[in-house]
């Protein structure tokens, strides 16, 4: 096996993150994890139980995505104690680069205390799109154990048209849904139109909210108030996978009798191996982009 230069250490995160050390170790990297029950993790991974010393034995240090939950501490769903972001920045030298997912202002904020280079892994376009695929997979996968019809024939709407709605829309149709589209840009309309679904203003979201049997939210926005709520018919199955807090208002929609399903970070969740390969070549980009022989 060739043994590559490029030093790793991977910090909290969920079961992509544990199939992306087993991928790196596979390939010949160095990896150094924290944070991790070891028992599913391959020999070659070195375990670390200090944060200084696990980041000293990197170039690179991979944090979860999204990254934070509160833009304090690290996201895991495998820690037993909380870990604070900026103990982990500040061991981060000026030459070493961290990459994490959904890193906020807040978060950035902090990072910018310290010389290191920072990279969003989600504002990469490969990730984005590609990403979107086990997390359209994942609301179907959801909808389908959560009621008792079949997607195909059913009425399902779409709120929103970015990277997972597009591809959310296509497999729904690929089912043969009665698919409807909402979108607030003229341009976005036009191209729901041009792929054969039903385009809906976003103003007139709330005339025909009753209609649909599923509905698929991943505008990162309320958008599904208590007055739009009363408008859904009580059969109806929500699936928000819109960033939390999600685009729905939960306490209303459980007074109401509706039931909504808040489906944060999907492919960690129905298709982490699939995932993991995902962040691992967007990560081989970067590096790539930077120069740097791989």
């Amino acid at each position: 096996m060739t043994y590559h230069r490029i030093r790793f250490a991977v910090i909290g995160g969920d079961l992509r993150q544990i199939k992306l050390i087993n991928l790196l170790a596979s390939k010949g990297y160095q990896v150094n994890m924290f944070g991790f029950d070891n028992k599913n993790i391959d020999s070659r991974v070195n375990l670390f139980n200090n944060i200084r010393e696990l980041i000293s034995d990197a170039d690179i240090i991979v944090g979860p995505i999204p990254c934070s939950r509160d833009n304090k501490t690290v996201y895991s769903d495998y820690l037993d104690s909380s870990i604070m972001l900026e103990d982990i920045f500040k061991n981060i030298s000026e030459d070493k680069i961290f990459m994490a997912g959904s890193i906020t202002p807040q978060i950035k904020e902090i990072a910018e205390q310290y010389p290191f280079k920072v990279i969003d892994l989600l504002e990469r376009e490969e990730l984005a799109i590609l990403n979107a695929i086990p997390t359209a997979e994942g609301a179907i996968l959801y909808a389908m154990g959560n009621s008792e019809i079949t997607i195909h024939g059913s009425k399902c709407l779409v709120l929103g048209f970015g990277k997972c709605g597009k591809v959310l829309a296509h497999k729904l149709k690929g089912l043969d849904a009665d698919l409807t589209v909402e979108a607030r840009k003229a341009e976005d309309l036009a191209l729901i139109k041009s792929y054969g679904y039903k385009a809906l203003y976003l103003q007139d979201l709330e005339k025909f909210i009753g209609d649909y049997d599923f509905i698929f939210n991943t505008i990162p926005a309320l958008i599904l108030n208590r007055d739009l709520l009363q408008k859904i018919k009580k059969s109806a199955l929500i699936i928000d996978i819109a960033s939390k807090p999600g685009g729905v208002d939960y306490s209303a929609a459980k007074e109401l009798g509706i039931q909504a399903i808040l489906a944060p970070s999907l492919p960690g969740k129905v298709a982490p191996e699939s995932a993991a390969l995902i962040i691992y070549e967007t990560i081989l980009n970067v590096i790539r982009d930077m120069g740097v022989i791989i």
